[in-house]
This record gives structure tokens, sequence and C-alpha cells, in this order.
């Protein structure tokens, strides 16, 4: 009998994928559906598709300002302002909400609680209506966090002193991360899922030490709610993140979707088996300028590196500058290969 969707990203995450393919999920951004609407459009119709989410119905919503794929200002549910130059993409913060060194002016952060007044039963009944892999509507990102409020480079010097009224926003920040993945830890999704870019092009953004001290303890609570109700836990961060990855491992994380080819495929068998890899494919350079056989190279390095009856995840991004061509090829190859 052939799997669903669930039972294959499941088997998958558990090793236990003998005999069936690898699954599939797309990540697009405004931006290919902007410029690229059919070849978009073919690549959706070609394959079959294995994560969905539900539709989530909120009782009241936090108040934000602008678009945030739209050339302009837009203000996030914490206050957060982001300054966007390019349709289809997202921008950046240029004024930090947070400005003073001493983070006295923290009180003007708006903690979105609005987003855990989400109906329930509504989302259990979208996951009941599908075999697809559910994944919960929400995903918290405590340093990406920090740096939308406070500015990037800011972070880093308050990073290295917390002031006290720092660490106390670190704290009401954690946790509500906490309450919301609790909340929809006790729906019927099938996993749940946090991000943080950690790493730049050779290296991670701040220390190990660091890492350990103020961000790890946060990820084992995390993926400890996770699985204490039985869901998945997936993490997205771009980058270099080679030194963290035994430590998600030891953690308990199921899947990690990383710039992979930063690293390369020798630096990463040794985690074969171990965790399962969440894509991806090169974006910076084979997914815009690569040619057809390399990218059916990119996809069987990864699948002869990283699968042992489960461990990765046909996924992509067709995000900014992507040729479509490629991102189809790498979907293809991922469905000859199993």
């Amino acid at each position: 009998m052939e799997r669903t969707s669930r039972e294959l990203v499941r088997d998958t995450l558990e090793f236990k994928n003998t005999d069936g393919r690898v699954p599939r999920q797309l990540w697009t951004l405004p931006w290919a559906d902007l410029y690229h609407h059919d070849a978009l459009q073919k690549i959706l119709d070609g394959f079959t598709w294995d994560f969905a989410g539900p539709q989530t119905v909120y009782e009241k919503r936090p108040k934000t300002e602008g678009d945030p794929y739209t050339p302009g200002l837009y203000i996030d549910e914490w206050g957060s302002r982001f300054t966007n130059i390019q349709p289809g993409v997202f921008g950046e913060v240029k004024d930090p909400l947070v400005q003073d060194d001493d983070w006295e002016d923290a009180y003007k952060i708006h903690i979105p609680e609005e987003y855990l007044s989400f109906d329930m039963e509504k989302v259990n009944a979208d996951c009941a209506a599908t075999d697809k892999f559910m994944m919960a509507d929400c995903c918290p990102r405590p340093f990406e966090q920090l740096q939308f409020l406070r500015g990037t480079a800011n972070l880093y010097m308050d990073l290295m002193d917390p002031p006290k009224k720092m660490l106390e926003f670190m704290e009401k920040m954690h946790d509500y991360y906490c309450r919301l993945l609790t909340k929809w830890a006790q729906t019927d999704v099938d996993g749940l899922g946090i991000m943080d870019d950690w790493g730049s092009q050779k290296s991670l953004l701040i220390s190990p030490k660091l890492w350990d001290t103020y961000f790890k303890p946060m990820y084992r609570d995390y993926f400890d709610i996770a699985h204490k109700y039985g869901k998945k836990m997936f993490m997205h961060s771009d980058g270099y993140t080679l030194e963290i990855i035994p430590r998600l491992i030891d953690l308990g994380l199921d899947a990690f979707n990383t710039q992979i080819f930063c690293m390369g495929m020798d630096k990463l068998q040794q985690f074969k088996g171990k965790i399962t890899f969440w894509g991806e494919i090169d974006r910076q350079h084979l997914i815009p300028h690569g040619s057809t056989e390399d990218i059916r190279k990119a996809v069987h390095s990864v699948y002869d590196s990283l699968w042992q009856d489960g461990g990765c995840i046909a996924q992509c991004e067709f995000g900014a500058g992507a040729n479509p061509d490629n991102v189809y090829e790498i979907y293809k190859t991922w469905a000859e290969i199993r």
C-alpha cells in the first residue's frame, strides 16, 4: 500500500524509508510568482508535494503596517520597522526600535500575544481533512527577533555584556514563544518549526560559547515541547552552521534546513543517519547560474552523502534570481533517484 505524505515524511525523519520516494517541499517568495508565474505553475503542477499547513483563524490579530513584500516601510507585529526597495522580497531594519544601550526603551516592544488566539478546532479540522504532513503556522526566531528590534551590530555588542533589561526582555520573549509552541503542539499538526540565521559564508555569526549560553537553552525548551506532544521539530538557518549541528542533534532536532553547500558534503557525512537534512540545493550559485548537469550532480551528491533510509527532504527555495528551469530539474532529479 502506498504511503500517504504524512507517513512518508515521518518515515524519512525516523530513517525508516526503505522503499519510498524522497519527500518534497517547495519554498517560494512572491518574487517567483511575480516574475516567473508560468514556470512556477509548471513546477507546482508537475510533482506531488508532501507538506502543507492549516488555514489559521485568529480571534484577534496584532497591528501591522504596510506590506512586507512591497517597496516602502513595513512595521511588523513587534513594532520593528523594515525598509524594502525590491518587490517580492523582504526588507531590512534600518531604524531599530530599541535605541537605548541599556534597553531602557524596551517597553516600546509589543509581544504579539494575539497569535495565541488562533482557533484550535479549525486547525484540527484542516489536519483531519488531508494526508499531507501538516506544519504549525508559527515560527519562533529569538536571535533574529532581537536583531530586528535592536539592529544587528548593536545586538552583537550587547551580547558581549548583556544589559539587565535586555536579559529581562529575552526571558519574556522566550516565555511567549514557549506558550505559542505549546498551544500549537496541542493541536493535530505533525510538525513545529523555528528559525534563526546563524551563519556567515564561512563561520557562525557569534561564538559557540555565546550560542551555548544564551540560545541553546531556548532551543532545548522548544524541542522538548515538540517531543512532549509527539511532534517533529524543524529548524531553518542560513549560512555556515557546521559548529552547531552536533549541538542541535544532541538537543533532538529532527530536521535542519541549512545551506549545506556552504559547508560541503565531505564535512556533513559524519551526521548521516543522525539528523534529516531538510534541503537544500545551492541557491547562491547553482540554482541561478548552474547548468542542468550541475544541478543533477548536486542532487546526486546530497543523496549519496546524506541518505540512509531517510535523512533527506527534497526541498529548495524558488527565490530572487533563481532559474526556474533549474528549480524544476532539482525535483525531476530527485524523482528519478527514488
